[in-house]
């Protein structure tokens, strides 16, 4: 008696498409994302300019009182100081002095009576800490307005 095996009927093959690693990766990118991106806008640094009353001057004048000193006039002879930041020092006058020597620097800009104007240029090494600091330094100095650019731009 020979006995003969029946053949199971196939099952068809389903594909299911699973949301898991898809969601696990979607996490990750979004973690990444937001720890590699800058805590600081730029957009929040408030910078004086040379080309009129900052804004809290404007609303000064309206309420008619302004206590600020008056812009300087357009086209009026202004001293530009140029200063390279990079990571630590600041180059200025072909003379290379450290990021501690900020204060200094700034109060020799400009005159008792015209004000100085200041282009930083950041370089590739400096840090946003560099940048802050020659702000937080110019921000008190005789200085009719600062200029921001990057090196080689």
């Amino acid at each position: 008696m020979a006995s003969t095996k029946t053949p199971l009927p196939e099952r068809p093959r389903r594909y299911r498409f699973v949301l898991t690693p898809l969601a696990d990766a979607m996490f990750q990118l979004l973690i990444f994302f937001m720890l590699s991106t800058s805590l600081t806008p730029y957009s929040l640094i408030t910078l004086k300019t040379a080309s009129g009353p900052a804004p809290d001057a404007e609303q000064a004048q309206t309420a008619g009182t302004d206590e600020s000193q008056p812009p300087p006039a357009p086209g009026a002879d202004t001293d530009i100081t140029l200063w390279t930041i990079n990571n630590g020092t600041v180059r200025t006058a072909g003379q290379d002095y450290d990021i501690t020597q900020l204060g200094d620097l700034a109060d020799a800009i400009g005159s008792q009576t015209a004000a100085g104007s200041v282009v930083l240029i950041v370089g590739e090494t400096a840090r946003v800490q560099d940048v802050a600091q020659a702000l937080e330094a110019l921000e008190g100095a005789n200085v009719a307005g600062v200029q921001i650019t990057r090196e080689g731009a």
